[in-house]
């Protein structure tokens, strides 16, 4: 039976890592120090209202959360709220539903906690999202007129294509490395169409920016609870210490 399970467990996770890595790129790291950043944070809440909210909503966020990130009443209402009238409302979206599943096949799901769902064998929800991002290429086959590496076939348009420019993906037949007989199709580079608003390098760090504030949007007390955590083990370590002496001295003398 042991030898049964062992067996199972190994093909799931061999049939699950060939389902992450066909056809979609390995994850770029994403820079984790951008999360305590509050500058970066505050520049991807910008980016996620001006070009994420328009389709995707945040049902789980609310406005007056983001003065948790150094924003006042003031910057949220003349800055963030597009799409509400009170900043204790959460960041809904005004598209239809219909529609967009009209447009795109599919409604877009909300962004809440999708730097949490995303996560899997090629690394963290973050680093999904980071390299998502920054994949998108020109493929007029597809009904948006745009692909991308780590989601083929993906049903939403590069909503970031201004920032980035416009490219094309480069892509040669080499020999499949596990059957001669077959050939594969090897990303090369991409080509640039168009140029973007920004450099490659402002748009990597805009990117970064605007998966931070996902990540952090995902659970905004992840930081207060890892630094109350540090101080509940270090007092239940202590008195783990006091129980223990305690019980030794009641039973010394049972004994």
């Amino acid at each position: 039976m042991k030898k049964l399970i062992t067996s199972l467990v190994t093909a799931l996770m061999l049939v699950a890592g060939a389902q992450a890595s066909e056809g979609a790129a390995a994850w770029d790291r994403f820079p984790t120090e951008k999360v305590t950043d509050l500058a970066s944070l505050q520049r991807g809440a910008k980016l996620f209202v001006n070009y994420c909210l328009n389709c995707h909503g945040a049902a789980m966020m609310r406005y007056n959360r983001l003065r948790d990130i150094g924003l006042s009443e003031e910057q949220i209402k003349g800055n963030l709220l597009f799409a509400a009238e009170k900043v204790g409302e959460t960041m809904k979206v005004t598209l239809d539903p219909n529609q967009a599943k009209d447009w795109f096949g599919a409604t877009p799901p909300d962004l809440s906690v999708i730097a949490r769902s995303r996560a899997g064998a090629g690394g963290s929800g973050a680093d999904y999202l980071y390299t998502y991002l920054r994949t998108y290429y020109r493929d007029e086959t597809k009904a948006t007129g745009w692909n991308n590496l780590v989601f083929p076939n993906v049903g939403m348009p590069h909503a970031l294509w201004e920032l980035q420019g416009q490219r094309r993906a480069v892509f040669a037949d080499e020999k499949d490395a596990h059957d001669p007989t077959k050939t594969v199709q090897v990303l090369k580079g991409f080509e640039s169409i168009t140029p973007g608003a920004l450099s490659a390098l402002e748009y990597d760090n805009a990117v970064a920016d605007l998966v931070a504030f996902l990540q952090w949007m995902g659970e905004p007390a992840q930081h207060e609870r890892v630094r109350l955590g540090v101080w509940v083990l270090l007092f239940l370590g202590v008195f783990t210490v006091f129980a223990w002496r305690l019980n030794a001295a009641y039973w010394k003398d049972v004994k």
